[in-house]
């Protein structure tokens, strides 16, 4: 039962110390000679539903000031289609108008086949209509305590949400409570029961239906629900909210309710996609090609370091580039998910797994490499021979200043394309932490390189 058994004893408690305001007595009295005016609409409703007539009046009577022309569930005028929470209801019409609206409001809030109706359950009940907001702010909610000495001052602290998610302590709501008129009614009906069903073990029907709401407010959450719902098993006002939001951007009929194709749609997106990693990876590397060719169309874009001869650096960046995109098609259907977790070890080693299934096409030269060339493997040696030592110093300098564009202005499209790219690319392989040490040392591996074949009489300059 959890958020009722949470709240229970204070509910009895403040019941015992309950005292209406002396200034507020005649108009409380009044109040209750009125709700107990609609008794024999009030009963028909409790012979179709279980529920007290008495507690049918104190909700009409704090949702429409018991106006019988207006929808229990919300105050909205019974002749049209609801357009608050809960949204889509009704038209209801005819002369049993305010009964069957009545009978669908109860239904929605899961009241219909209770039998504990005891002061506890009760006032737990009608809390819920408004909300049990008030608990976090440590006062006691206007809407079971208004006009009494447990709310407002002197005795007792006051404040009111004024609009969602908005809580101004120094506001005092005027309107009743409804434990306030449900004391003055107990002094006009000796017949009024409250009786408790503490000995019953079974569920009552709110608490079947909390585990249900449970599940929908925690699926929310994991969907981007803004503000977070407490998931406390009331669907409540901020709830049908957040899932009449959820029925808007998805195409459904916007009810705020947990209609059956809305719980289809929500466990839809729960459900991870099975290709959805890899297609991710070959997404990203597809845009990180694209940005770095656009770059490399403007030599201009690339800055050079001192004393360095970089030319055909942004050739063979884009040759490389465009090498792991068709590599990458071949290979992403088997790339696992990377799991960000473990050690930096681990995280390394997986990102040398993903790169080595990327840059392993099978494509080995038949002349053998020197010691150094040697060093990683002859496959990859191969494959990158000749644009080692210009993707090392291009990509150094590009992450570099990749760093730098996220705050600066005036940065160019093209390197802004890029930055996004590879900021994107790196967290989704593991690369994050290791992007500038392996471009380092693919350049110190290639500069090696360089002079090895230089050394051999292979190569004319050590830079080419």
């Amino acid at each position: 039962m959890g958020l009722f058994d949470e709240y229970k004893e204070g509910y009895v408690r403040n019941w015992e110390k309950l005292e209406i305001r002396s200034n507020r007595a005649s108009v409380v009295k009044k109040e209750a000679k009125r709700i107990l005016d609609g008794k024999p609409i009030y009963t028909q409703i409790e012979s179709r539903t279980g529920v007290p007539w008495w507690f049918v009046g104190l909700c009409h009577y704090r949702e429409s000031s018991l106006n019988f022309g207006t929808y229990l569930g919300n105050g909205q005028p019974l002749g049209q289609r609801t357009t608050i929470v809960p949204k889509g209801r009704g038209p209801f019409t005819g002369p049993n108008a305010f009964v069957d609206g009545a009978l669908d409001a109860l239904r929605l809030e899961g009241f219909v086949g209770a039998s504990d109706w005891g002061i506890a359950r009760t006032l737990f009940r009608l809390e819920g209509f408004n909300g049990y907001g008030y608990h976090g702010k440590g006062v006691n909610s206007p809407y079971l305590y208004g006009g009494s000495t447990l709310y407002g001052p002197p005795e007792a602290r006051g404040g009111k949400y004024v609009r969602d998610h908005v809580f101004d302590p120094n506001f005092v709501d005027t309107q009743l409570g409804t434990a306030v008129i449900l004391k003055a009614l107990l002094s006009l009906d000796p017949t009024i029961s409250i009786d408790s069903n503490d000995g019953s073990t079974s569920l009552e029907p709110d608490d079947e239906m909390a585990k249900d709401v449970v599940w929908l407010q925690h699926s929310l959450n994991a969907l981007g629900a803004n503000p977070q719902l407490v998931e406390d098993g009331k669907s409540g006002p901020l709830t049908r909210t957040a899932l009449s939001r959820f029925q808007q951007l998805n195409g459904l009929n916007d009810t705020g309710l947990a209609d059956p194709l809305t719980i289809a749609a929500i466990d839809r997106q729960l459900q991870p996609s099975p290709d959805g990693a890899a297609s991710d990876i070959r997404e990203k590397l597809e845009s990180l090609q694209a940005a770095i060719r656009a770059l490399t169309d403007r030599s201009d874009k690339v800055p050079s370091p001192a004393n360095v001869n970089t030319a055909g650096v942004n050739s063979d960046l884009a040759d490389i580039v465009s090498a792991l995109g068709g590599a990458v098609q071949r290979v992403a259907n088997t790339v696992p998910p990377v799991n960000q977790g473990g050690s930096q070890q681990d995280r390394l080693r997986r990102a040398i797994d993903l790169v080595s299934a990327i840059l392993l096409p099978g494509q080995a030269k038949d002349a053998p490499l020197g010691p150094v060339n040697g060093a990683l493997g002859q496959t990859i040696g191969n494959l990158l021979d000749g644009k080692k030592s210009a993707i090392g110093i291009g990509g150094a300098i590009i992450t570099q200043l990749l760093s730098k564009l996220a705050t600066s202005s005036g940065v160019s499209g093209d390197l802004t394309a890029v930055g996004t790219a590879l900021s994107n690319i790196t967290p989704a392989t593991g690369l994050s932490p290791f992007a500038m040490p392996l471009f380092l040392g693919l350049a110190a591996w290639g500069f090696l390189g360089k002079l090895e074949k230089w050394n051999q009489g292979t190569s004319t300059t050590p830079l080419n």
